[in-house]
């Protein structure tokens, strides 16, 4: 990491946090399975193969793998989109209400 790439970081208002986990994305009456890659109390990114495009809204679940522990669910909108490997993309979203 370069030293601008870690004075950027060091900026952000809400630490991410690695999860690396599996989630589940809902768009258009539509389910894509995703890659939940990070996750913050106002945003996360995940990667997935969904034809989405910045400013469209999305559900975000992320079920628990402990069964008493509720799982994550989320609006959010799309504000970044990236390449990723095997013609996959990278989301930037921003949360917009938790349930």
């Amino acid at each position: 990491m370069s030293l601008d790439d870690r004075n950027y970081s060091e900026k952000r208002d809400f630490i991410r946090m690695q999860v690396q986990t599996r989630a589940i994305l809902e768009h258009a009456g539509q389910r894509y399975p995703a890659l939940c890659l990070d996750l913050s109390s106002s945003g996360m990114q995940l990667e997935t193969e969904a034809p989405l495009t910045v400013g469209d809204r999305v559900r975000v679940l992320i079920p628990s793998e402990h069964s008493a522990l509720k799982g994550l669910e989320a609006e959010a909108e799309v504000i970044r989109i990236g390449e990723a490997d095997g013609g996959r993309k990278t989301l930037g979203l921003t949360v917009l209400s938790m349930r």
